[in-house]
């Protein structure tokens, strides 16, 4: 019950998050809960869960960006490795230098984090706007840490493709992470990108992904 009016409602928790911040700073420390947990998932051997199903901004991305996104093909450089390490670089050292600078202040320190979070949304709807509602997260700092955890700590959760699959292309056409489950006809969906968020499950005209 929960599950469901999150995955249909979470995004208000972005929203609250981005007004209420503006009237105390130091809501923004908030924020650590949405970079401690989609690592702490993939830790557990849950991969990119937390995105796909508890992400505050992946679900505005999923209800609201993707009522205007074209759903193009999100280009290669946008998944590449060598731009997703850059991010997570660029954006750790800015919050560590941040961090340093408003030590003991909870509304300097909570605006770094604010600032990263409005800055970054608003990258991912732009980009959402222009190719797919979910590009941000091919290359999101803290989906790109959980990927790197997820490939080599292993998963419990699997997607599995059966023999009845007719090779549509549909999943693919959908997944938001670019990842073509006819690929991986009668074995399990291996990509540690999976975010699980079952919209190939949900556009399989077969029933053929579980």
């Amino acid at each position: 019950m929960f599950s469901k009016f999150y995955k249909k409602y979470g995004y208000s928790i972005l929203l609250f998050f981005l007004v209420a911040s503006l009237f105390d700073r130091r809501l923004g420390i908030v924020a650590v809960i949405c970079m401690i947990a989609p690592i702490a998932f993939a830790f557990i051997g849950k991969g990119r869960y937390w995105c796909g199903n508890y992400c505050p901004r992946g679900n505005f991305y999923d209800h609201v960006v993707s009522k205007f996104s074209p759903k193009k093909k999100i280009p290669n450089f946008l998944k590449s490795m060598w731009l997703r390490l850059f991010m997570v670089s660029f954006i750790m050292f800015n919050f560590i230098i941040g961090i340093y600078k408003n030590w003991g202040n909870l509304a300097g320190m909570g605006m770094v984090f604010y600032r990263i979070i409005v800055i970054t949304t608003i990258i991912g709807i732009v980009l959402g706007l222009l190719y797919h509602e979910r590009s941000w997260c091919n290359f999101c700092p803290m989906g790109t840490l959980s990927y790197l955890v997820a490939k080599y700590k292993g998963r419990k959760i699997h997607l599995k493709v059966k023999s009845s699959c007719v090779s549509c292309n549909l999943c693919a056409k959908t997944c938001p992470m670019g990842i073509s489950p006819k690929d991986y006809k009668n074995t399990q969906v291996t990509d540690s990108d999976c975010i699980f968020c079952k919209q190939c499950i949900y556009k399989c005209p077969k029933h053929s992904i579980h």
